[in-house]
């Protein structure tokens, strides 16, 4: 699939071998529409995470999502201020857990396999037309007590959904860094043969 190339994109992002332009084309803005999501649309996103790969099949991901202003509400009190700034206007939000047991024991892969799933999210938002952005910046023990999370579940982030924005919404220093990232080179984190030797 082809996808229209943003020239902010073009401009900073280039890949080193050949690959679907949908990889290197999503990233993360700060600017959100207050524009609403059809719910055939944002469900489309869980359906894409819900086709991830996982371990044993346990599937350990869950999401908590916020689509009502009394909802988002709710979550804005355990996210850090710098992300309040902007991710108020996004009409979704919603918080990525991972299961950390199975009935057998501790799940070892839940935080990866729920990685996977928030990649298919994603990439099947930008397919969308819609943006993402993932948060870090929050205080867990907070989120888990307002939102009553079980302790067996890990919370790994919150994410901001919803159309783009125009970059005049954000404050300035936002402004400043609504672009897209840079990546490393590929010979900076693959290795052939042990950790010691880069690729041959």
């Amino acid at each position: 699939m082809t996808h229209k190339l943003a020239n902010d994109v073009t401009d900073i992002r280039e890949p080193q071998y050949n690959i679907d332009d949908i990889f290197y084309n999503r990233w993360s803005p700060r600017s959100f529409s207050e524009e609403e999501v059809p719910n055939d649309v944002l469900l489309s996103l869980f359906e894409a995470a819900r086709w991830a790969p996982s371990a044993a099949n346990f599937q350990p991901w869950h999401f908590i999502i916020a689509r009502a202003q009394e909802d988002r509400e709710k979550f804005y009190p355990f996210i850090f201020d710098g992300n309040r700034d902007w991710c108020e206007r996004a009409p979704v939000l919603a918080v990525i857990l991972s299961k950390t047991t199975t009935d057998n024991g501790h799940n070892r892969s839940h935080a990866f396999d729920t990685g996977a799933a928030w990649a298919h999210l994603a990439l099947q938002a930008f397919n969308k037309g819609l943006i993402t952005h993932a948060m870090g910046g929050f205080n867990p023990d907070k989120a888990r007590e307002v939102l009553n999370i079980p302790d067996d579940y890990d919370i790994q982030c919150v994410v901001a959904i919803g159309y783009r924005g125009e970059k005049a919404l954000l404050s300035e220093k936002d402004q400043n860094r609504e672009k897209p990232s840079f990546r490393h080179s590929i010979d900076e984190f693959l290795f052939e043969g042990d950790f010691q030797q880069g690729l041959k």
